[in-house]
């Protein structure tokens, strides 16, 4: 009887981690989106990212902010994220 009463704590308990956990995570986003482009501005991967960007924009409720970072084949801006704080506010297209 003991056992089953703790396991169904348990299990009661674990289902519950999740709901708290994602309901004490603050607002996202609460800062400008930046969407890095490694590539030179005017062309095609520009062109699109300018228009997830947007889109993005809308769904999100917040500026996002298209960056061209071009260079060393891309790694300019693909080290630019990878420095970058882990919050989600920089993405690399």
């Amino acid at each position: 009887m003991k056992r089953r009463a703790l396991a169904l704590g348990l299990a009661v308990l674990a289902g519950w981690l999740p709901v708290v956990s994602a309901t004490a995570q603050g607002a996202y986003p609460s800062r400008p989106v930046t969407l890095v482009v490694p590539q030179a501005a005017g062309g095609t991967n520009d062109i699109v990212g300018r228009l997830v960007g947007q889109k993005l924009g809308e769904v999100l409720n917040a500026a996002v902010v298209v960056d061209n970072r071009p260079g060393a084949g891309g790694n300019i801006g693909t080290q630019l994220v990878a420095k970058a704080p882990k919050d989600g506010h920089m993405l690399l297209m």
